[in-house]
């Protein structure tokens, strides 16, 4: 008795292509290509990551530049507006930026030259004293014997260590002139070219976004530079203050700690506070009673600040919530040192405009 032919399951049946892909195996030649793409890519990523921690000064310059140009464009944006090309209000802009930086200079520099001096001129008083028993210095010596352990320090590796703290200084001197030269070189760069380069950055967003993203950009870099301009007049207050302060109660060099103060306040919530520091240290110098005013006053000048003067030149600026001021600034100072510091505040800024004005719009409309 014969039935139909046993064929083995599936057979003669047309086979899906679930069913080939089943059955097809991959070739090896495939297998090492996908493991190269991989290798490769990790190899990029890693070179990349490597070439920007090594460029990471470069690039901090860079984003200072960039962020001294947006600050200073709305008086640019003033100056073109009124009968000034671009050209001649970048000029105007630069000019007066190297007059502050010239007047800083001529302020700082004959007192650092003097104290240089009279430290000079001193030491030789200082030696003398050293062979002089009678002296504080001279029984210093017989008690110590200073000079001996002196000499055996430089002639020994104190010396090196020495002679090669000397040379870090002048590098770092150099480093820093240096990169003051080239963050003022990028700035102008920047101011010159910001509507070109806000123009290119434009044309990464789709045309049927653009619009919205360009409405808002501007007003983001509008209101950061009023912020920025607000910070300068506050600033400048607080070095007016210190400069009439130091005027009235002797306090050498006036001028040039009013000046380091309104740098120093810049540095938003730790900036006043290193500046009045500094000045109460170098209030030592008249009398200690003194000193301890200086101190008194900055601690009541910040609170006026905080509550009374920086309320008033921000009213026409974003307004940021003291929380928001700290943890930004702290996060700012540590990625980046003062720079990120300096910048915490605007960026803290631009990120609540853009949760104001897209974000939470888009969550309260769903």
């Amino acid at each position: 008795m014969t039935g139909p032919p046993i064929r083995p399951y599936g057979a003669g049946e047309p086979r899906t292509r679930r069913t080939r892909r089943v059955w097809r195996v991959r070739p090896a030649s495939s297998w090492f290509v996908a493991g190269f793409s991989v290798g490769l890519g990790l190899t990029l990523a890693y070179l990349g990551v490597r070439a920007v921690l090594q460029i990471s000064g470069i690039l901090t310059l860079l984003l200072l530049a960039l962020f001294v140009a947006i600050s200073l464009e709305p008086v640019v944006g003033w100056l073109a507006r009124h009968r000034l090309g671009r050209a001649w209000a970048v000029t105007v802009v630069i000019l007066a930026l190297l007059a502050v930086v010239s007047g800083f200079l001529a302020l700082v520099i004959p007192p650092v030259s003097n104290e240089v001096t009279a430290f000079v001129h001193a030491v030789p008083r200082w030696l003398k004293q050293l062979h002089d028993h009678h002296s504080f210095l001279g029984r210093l010596e017989d008690r110590y014997h200073l000079i001996s352990k002196g000499r055996q320090q430089l002639t020994g590796g104190a010396g090196t260590a020495l002679l090669g703290g000397l040379l870090g200084t002048g590098r770092l001197v150099l480093s820093a002139v240096t990169g003051m030269v080239l963050v003022v070189v990028l700035t102008v760069y920047f101011m010159a070219g910001m509507p070109q380069l806000k123009r290119f950055c434009y044309r990464f967003v789709p045309a049927s976004r653009r619009a919205p993203a360009v409405d808002l950009t501007e007003q983001i870099l509008t209101y950061v530079g009023r912020y920025m301009l607000g910070n300068v007049l506050t600033s400048a207050v607080a070095g007016l203050a210190t400069f009439a302060w130091c005027e009235g109660t002797s306090v050498p060099y006036p001028a040039a700690l009013g000046m380091f103060v309104a740098l120093m306040d810049m540095v938003p919530v730790v900036g006043s506070t290193i500046g009045g520091v500094v000045v109460s240290l170098i209030a030592l110098a008249v009398s200690f009673p003194i000193a301890v005013a200086t101190a008194v006053f900055y601690i009541v000048f910040r609170l006026a600040e905080d509550y009374l003067i920086m309320p008033k030149m921000m009213s026409f600026a974003v307004n940021v919530h003291p929380i928001v001021t700290v943890i930004a600034v702290v996060l700012g100072a540590a990625l980046l040192g003062i720079v990120g510091a300096l910048i915490a505040i605007p960026v803290a800024v631009a990120i609540g405009f853009i949760l104001d004005r897209a974000v939470f719009p888009r969550i309260d409309a769903a």
